[in-house]
């Protein structure tokens, strides 16, 4: 299937990706399947709704030496315009990969793979999620090591920042909780208001998954 953009004609293809969460054990994955000519500023937001993240904080690609994301003469390090790569321009290839950083400060980084092309499904709607596990880790928790230390602290009532961290989130955290439902509802919501059927922003819900307001 081809797209027409200006005078060009764009390839369009169903890419499947693998989006792994670095340093966590179990690896907290998810599979997605994308149209390849998204862009990366499109991609970003897939994959906040996909892992679950709530879209607070700084954001970039990387792949090789090259950086994608908003350009900013402040950063030190020349990137390329999310607006206008695609994702198909980056990931040519099955088993090609980039990094998809979240939060420069906790240094959220994700393996993001192309596994695959796929036929497009009749009557299935893009993007959609279909496999995955384990739950996103809290925003602003301190990264990979600061999630790990929270988990234990929550569930050591004699650590000694268990009352610390009851207080900042609750009694427990659902380290297998994933609704695979509720992300590709909230996917779908995404899809409406980008075609302008729908006011709703895409926000975490009270049980961890994915609301609209």
């Amino acid at each position: 299937m081809k797209s027409k953009e200006g005078d060009n004609f764009v390839d369009e293809h169903i890419y499947q990706i693998k989006v792994t969460l670095r340093g966590t054990q179990p690896p907290i994955w998810r599979r997605v399947q994308v149209w390849s000519d998204v862009t990366l500023l499109q991609l970003h937001r897939i994959l906040q709704v996909a892992m679950g993240w709530t879209d607070s904080h700084l954001h970039q690609y990387r792949r090789g030496s090259t950086y994608y994301g908003t350009r900013d003469p402040e950063f030190g390090v020349e990137r390329e315009s999310e607006r206008s790569t695609r994702l198909g321009d980056v990931l040519v290839r099955p088993r090609d990969r980039m990094v998809y950083e979240y939060d420069f400060g906790d240094g959220w980084q994700h393996d993001v793979i192309l596994e695959k092309f796929v036929p497009v499904a009749p009557g299935l709607r893009y993007p959609v999620v279909l496999a995955g596990r384990g739950a996103c880790p809290p925003e602003d928790v301190g990264g990979v090591g600061g999630f790990y230390h929270f988990l234990e602290a929550l569930e050591n009532s004699q650590h000694p920042r268990h009352g610390d961290m009851v207080e900042w989130w609750g009694e427990r955290f659902n380290v297998e909780l994933l609704d695979l439902d509720d992300i590709n509802r909230a996917l779908a919501r995404g899809r409406k208001q980008r075609d302008g059927t729908s006011n709703h922003r895409l926000k975490p819900s009270a049980g961890g998954g994915l609301a609209a307001d």
